[in-house]
């Protein structure tokens, strides 16, 4: 085996990296439950894309911050 062309995963790796900025970025916009901010940010961070898919269905409030 000659190596990993990473080319072919740029799309996917850059997609889930839009991902978690995206997630951090609402997390800033909205209120969060169950968590505080900081550990939902660290479990976006580590555990991509469940983490940001946890946070998105658990720990979303849909009240923007005031």
């Amino acid at each position: 085996m000659s190596g990993i062309n990473w080319a072919a995963f740029a799309p996917v790796l850059l997609l889930l990296f839009a991902f978690v900025v995206w997630c951090w970025v609402d997390m800033t916009r909205h209120e969060v439950r169950h968590l505080p901010r900081w550990l939902w940010a660290i479990i976006v961070a580590i555990s991509i894309p469940l983490g940001g898919i946890a946070y998105l269905l658990l720990g979303r409030d849909s009240a923007p911050i005031r």
